[in-house]
Formats: C-alpha cells, sequence, structure tokens
C-alpha cells in the first residue's frame, strides 16, 4: 500500500532537458514552447538522469533567484527524483508517522544530530519504550538504475559517503544503534546495492559497517508529477 508523503502543490510542469551545468542549474524547453532556467536541487552526477531531450518536470517557484525549481528527471522513461534534502525529510515524515516498522516506537525525533566532533547524522531517535540506545540515522538517496530493478548507490565516487559509514561504525561500536537508510526514488526500484564499479572503495566500507552492527534498510519511494509515495521495504544487497 502506497502512503503519499510529498504532494507538489503548485502541480509541476512538463518540459524537456536541454542541458545541465555549473551543478546546480539547468535549461528546459517547456511543452508550451518556453525555454527557462531551472534550478537543480542534486548536486551530484545524476547518472543517466541529465540527458538532453529527456522529460523532466519543474516546479513555479516564488520569491527566489530562479523561477523554476527541476524536481523530477526520467532515466529511460523511468521516472525518478533526486533532492537530497527531500529524502531526509521523506524519511522523517514517515518515522513520526510510524510508516517504518524497524525506527518505530520512538518518543523523540531529532533532525541534523551531532555524532562526534565536526559530524553530524541526519536524524537521532530516543526515548524507546524497549531500547534505552539512541538511534543515529543517515540517509542516502540512491537515483542510479541498475539490471533487474536493483538500484545503486554511489553514482560517483564518495569520499564523504564513506565517511558517513564510518561515523556509524564508530557510533554501533560505542554502543548506540546506527541505522543507513536508502531513498530509491525511482519507480523501478526493487533492491538496493553497492555500485562496486564505481567506488569500490564504498561498496566495501559498506560490507564492513553492516558487519560492525550498523543496520541498512531501503525504502522505495515512487515519485509522480502529483507527489511522493512510500511504496514500502526494499532489500539492500550489501554483499
Amino acid at each position: 500500500m502506497t502512503r503519499r508523503l510529498h504532494t507538489y502543490d503548485p502541480p509541476l510542469v512538463r518540459g524537456r532537458l536541454l542541458r545541465r551545468y555549473k551543478r546546480f542549474l539547468a535549461d528546459v524547453r517547456l511543452d508550451d514552447g518556453r525555454e527557462v532556467l531551472a534550478h537543480c536541487a542534486s548536486p551530484g552526477a545524476m547518472t543517466g538522469l541529465a540527458e538532453p531531450e529527456s522529460v523532466v518536470w519543474l516546479a513555479p517557484v516564488v520569491g527566489r533567484k530562479l523561477d523554476w525549481s527541476w524536481k523530477l528527471a526520467t532515466d529511460g522513461g523511468v521516472l525518478a527524483g533526486f533532492d537530497g534534502v527531500l529524502s531526509n525529510r521523506l524519511v522523517a515524515d514517515a518515522v513520526s508517522r510510524g510508516w517504518v516498522p524497524e525506527l518505530s516506537g520512538y518518543a523523540e525525533l531529532r533532525r541534523e544530530v551531532p555524532a562526534g566532533p565536526g559530524t553530524r547524522v541526519d536524524l537521532g531517535l530516543s526515548g524507546h519504550a524497549d531500547d534505552a540506545r539512541d538511534c543515529l540515522v543517515e540517509v542516502k538517496t540512491v537515483t542510479m538504475g541498475g539490471a533487474d530493478g536493483v538500484v545503486r548507490f554511489p553514482d560517483a565516487p564518495t569520499e564523504r559517503g564513506r565517511k558517513h559509514l564510518a561515523t556509524l561504525a564508530a557510533l554501533a561500536g560505542a554502543g548506540h544503534r546506527a541505522v543507513l537508510v536508502f531513498v530509491a526514488q525511482r519507480a523501478d526500484a526493487q533492491a538496493v546495492a553497492p555500485a562496486r564499479e564505481v567506488d569500490a572503495a564504498y561498496a566495501d566500507a559498506l560490507v564492513a559497517a553492516a558487519d560492525a552492527g550498523v543496520e541498512l534498510l531501503a525504502l522505495a519511494v515512487h515519485p509522480s508529477p502529483a507527489g511522493l509515495d512510500l511504496a514500502g521495504p526494499l532489500p539492500v544487497v550489501s554483499g
């Protein structure tokens, strides 16, 4: 059963991507013929999601420097979201509503929680009636497709991602509950796996983190021009 986590209001507007550049900018030709400049919410590689002439969906924006924000992309016809900041909010909302059983039962949820000198994790959960440990959660957005619906992370080498895994492993070793949540914002996602061909060091670090006690979860979030729906859990293939 899908559950609506986010509604696009006002509605998204369809167009074709002309080009993405300087990481945060995209030229788009709307279906009505206008060519507009849009903000891109992802600083990452966006592998497979930024092909010229692919279908994209933009949100009109009021009161910002740019009048448009690029929200959804397509990869071979598959609709995909890519906003990592939004993924963090979606997970926080899903946990607050009790829609993630593995993270339910906590009395308090905090965002951007300190996890060591100069280090933060995305969510902190505390106050569980049956588990005195704090639960520290890091969220990663998965956008790159793969064979048989196995979507993969990362889509570019990520030293930052490896540092996050080391932080989670250290937290688990210190007696905390440490959880990594992959948010697969693709309509075709059936499972999540590390993209070893992209970053073998990250794939190895993921296995090491799991061996150290870090819990690996994945959520399927199905995007549409109307909104984003939580479709349920996905298996994580870490080996």
